[in-house]
């Protein structure tokens, strides 16, 4: 299937594209760890069926030098010990703010302590903007069927420049 609609050609979107871009940027450049930046990022792709986000983030994540296990265990994190307890805390937080619609409560009060315990406010502020930054990008990539497989490392950075 192809994509619907090619956002990357429509003067709209590309003006839209360069002001996410830089919502991006602020939490690119926050004290949130890169790697935990691209674990929720996947996880949180994975769960909204995106494969562009999928594609993008493990491509990314693999040209900074995360390791090839940690990035096929994402989707089972529980069920893993490669990851930090605080890695860990931001995959939980990644799931529940992806999966609302699943959960009354939202994200849990257990869930919101491990994050208040492993990072301070300025990372917290970073990680929840990221969760809703990282659902955002899936939408449109979803909506339009934009396929995954053809990323290449930073392809986007000189575009949004």
């Amino acid at each position: 299937m192809d994509a619907r609609f090619n956002m990357f050609d429509n003067e709209i979107a590309m003006r839209f594209f360069k002001r996410f871009a830089n919502a991006g940027l602020v939490i690119q450049q926050s004290s949130l760890p890169k790697s935990t930046q691209e674990l929720v990022s996947l996880r949180a792709s994975q769960i909204n069926g995106c494969g562009w986000c999928i594609d993008m983030h493990t491509t990314e994540a693999v040209a900074a030098g995360e390791s090839a296990v940690r990035l096929n265990l994402v989707a089972a994190w529980r069920e893993s010990t490669v990851f930090t307890e605080a890695e860990q805390a931001a995959l939980a937080l990644a799931e529940e703010g992806t999966r609302l619609a699943d959960a009354s409560q939202g994200v849990s009060n257990e869930t919101w302590a491990q994050v208040r315990k492993h990072y301070d406010d300025d990372q917290i502020a970073a990680l929840v903007s990221l969760v809703a930054l990282i659902n955002a990008a899936n939408r449109i990539a979803v909506i339009v069927h934009q396929k995954g497989g053809s990323y290449q490392p930073g392809m986007f950075a000189a575009a949004f420049d």
